[in-house]
């Protein structure tokens, strides 16, 4: 009786707190909302909870490491437990790296799940863009979206850089020793971008200093704000989900946020959280203690660093030196450093960002569109985005040409001339290659639908013919393969109208129809009902023109995926 009057008086503490603050705040609208939220059940939305849990498990390690990391470029003697570095003259922020790995108790631990919680964090972070890149699902409502996520990824390589390069040691001075290069080789302003950054000469007493306020305050503030904003768009914009009978532009099927989703998101969380300590627990990452405190004269062999920035220097590394540094004006303009380090990811970030507008401008599509788009329905999307995957893997392969040379017994020149080459044709052929495979799936779905299944079994009729008996598809199967809606390229109106003068903005849509045609000028259609009708109806639909074949009515359930495919065929 007593527990039951506890449990009571606690429920009505807990009402009349909530009922308090929902008369202040209408936060009860807003949680209603919120609870009612639809989450899709495919794996690959689970990408960007990847990356937003491993953030967390950033944060929690690093204001653990915040209480013992000392910030300064000051130099003092080490008299540790590490006995190969005691009386070694260091920075303060190297000895504190070494006293947090070998004095505090659990600090390599915390710091080790630290660096692969960065690690993942950006990989997950790329691999989400990719889902959404390669399914369409920056279309209109979510290009801002997009921006949201593509600015995260950038501050995400801003933070992972800051982080890597605290510690001081030779590892993470030789990378701002290329950081500094890549500033100077800017003409006119490169010089005056170094002297502020590193207050002076390279390397200056600031730059510990102001990076880890870069890395603790600035940029996870930026991060948290842009991760807000982002789960605001989502629950705005809803999620896409992929195609499949009942799933329309027009709804989201899935699991609610409470409780199915709640649980499910909390579970995963510490399934990351778990994995991370794993790998921090068994798997050594930046032992910096065998690298030493920074020095400008050493650098060795196997100086590479984290996997995100090694396109970079793969891109450095490539660059031929020879006749590559120009002298305009008085101005010496070294383009083996600013190529690479400037120019081409400049445009590689840019061209990412401004994608779905460039999309949107090449189709003329200004719809909502909320199905993801199966990667094989949109060919030259998809080229781009693996022929772009192929040339970061080239990049990332040369930044670790030493490590093939010394490993492999390999010529190191050979090496990079290989890569060269590769970076070059490697992409090419990856869209080439890319593009007709998408084509051919495409042909196959195509056979699919109005054929079925080949189930391998012969029948002979009466008159002697034979015959492969195939299994039809079912609902599912049939809705994934036509619901999507065929793509034709722009048409260009005449470039003079009726009365003989010359249509306003010919030249940009007479861009955009040559563009388009790149785009769609090899298609497959997919199968209408028409098609689909006489294919079942021995195979007849050979002679019907699938351009022009119009919907048919009263279909079966089954058939109704081919019918909007149609109907949008003719919209």
């Amino acid at each position: 009786m007593s527990q039951n009057t506890t449990q009571s008086r606690g429920a009505t503490a807990a009402a009349a707190t909530a009922d308090y603050l929902d008369q202040r705040t209408g936060i009860g609208i807003a949680v209603k909302n919120f609870a009612r939220k639809v989450f899709p059940d495919h794996w690959s939305f689970l990408l960007g909870e990847i990356a937003l849990y491993s953030f967390l498990v950033l944060v929690l390690t690093g204001i653990f490491l915040t209480f013992f990391f000392v910030p300064s470029m000051g130099m003092t003697v080490y008299e540790g437990p590490f006995a190969p570095m005691d009386g070694v003259e260091m920075s303060e922020a190297f000895a504190s790296v070494l006293n947090i790995s070998f004095e505090v108790t659990g600090g390599l631990l915390i710091r080790q799940i630290h660096h692969w919680a960065a690690l993942l964090f950006i990989a997950a972070i790329v691999t989400h863009m990719m889902r959404v890149f390669f399914t369409g699902a920056f279309r209109k409502p979510r290009e801002v979206n997009w921006l949201v996520g593509f600015v995260l990824m950038l501050l995400g390589l801003a933070a992972g850089f800051s982080g890597y390069s605290l510690p001081d040691d030779v590892l993470s001075g030789n990378g701002l020793r290329i950081a500094d290069g890549v500033a100077r080789s800017i003409p006119i302003v490169g010089s005056y971008a170094s002297f502020l950054l590193f207050g002076g000469e390279f390397p200056g007493e600031v730059i510990i200093p102001r990076l880890y306020a870069v890395h603790i305050l600035l940029v996870p503030g930026l991060i948290l704000a842009l991760v807000g904003l982002h789960l605001l768009l989502v629950v705005l914009h809803k999620h896409t989900h992929y195609a499949g009978p009942g799933r329309t532009e027009r709804n989201v099927v899935g699991y609610p946020l409470f409780p199915v989703y709640v649980a499910k998101a909390g579970g995963f969380f510490f399934i990351v959280f778990g994995v991370l300590a794993l790998m921090g627990a068994t798997m050594t990452i930046n032992p910096v203690w065998n690298y030493g405190p920074y020095d400008p004269s050493p650098v060795s062999a196997g100086a590479q660093p984290d996997w995100y920035m090694l396109f970079l220097e793969g891109g450095l590394r490539l660059m031929p030196g020879q006749g590559t540094e120009w002298v305009i004006a008085g101005f010496t303009i070294p383009m083996n450093i600013l190529v690479p380090g400037v120019i081409i990811p400049g445009l590689l970030f840019t061209v990412l960002g401004a994608y779905p507008f460039v999309e949107a401008w090449v189709t003329g599509d200004r719809r909502e569109h909320h199905i993801a788009e199966r990667p094989r329905n949109n060919p030259v999307r998809t080229g781009v985005g693996v022929a772009t995957l192929t040339a970061f893997f080239v990049l990332v392969v040369a930044g670790s040409n030493d490590i093939l040379a010394t490993h492999f017994g390999l010529s190191i020149n050979d090496i990079t001339w290989v890569l060269r080459v590769a970076l070059i044709v490697a992409p090419p052929v990856a869209f080439w290659a890319t593009k007709r495979i998408c084509l051919g799936l495409q042909r196959k779905d195509r056979e699919l639908v109005l054929h079925g299944h080949e189930t391998g079994r012969i029948v002979r009729f009466a008159s002697g013919e034979y015959i492969e008996v195939h299994r039809p598809l079912d609902e599912y199967e049939r809705w994934v393969r036509v619901a999507h809606e065929p793509k034709r390229p722009v048409a260009l109106l005449p470039a003079y109208d009726e009365r003989g003068v010359r249509r306003k903005g010919y030249r940009r849509d007479a861009l955009r129809a040559r563009v388009s045609r790149i785009f769609f000028e090899d298609r497959v259609d997919p199968v209408t009902p028409a098609e689909l009708v006489a294919a079942q109806a021995h195979g007849e639909h050979d002679a019907l023109p699938s351009a022009s074949a119009e919907p048919v009515g009263a279909l079966p359930a089954a058939e109704a995926a081919v019918d909007r495919g149609a109907d949008a065929h003719q919209a």
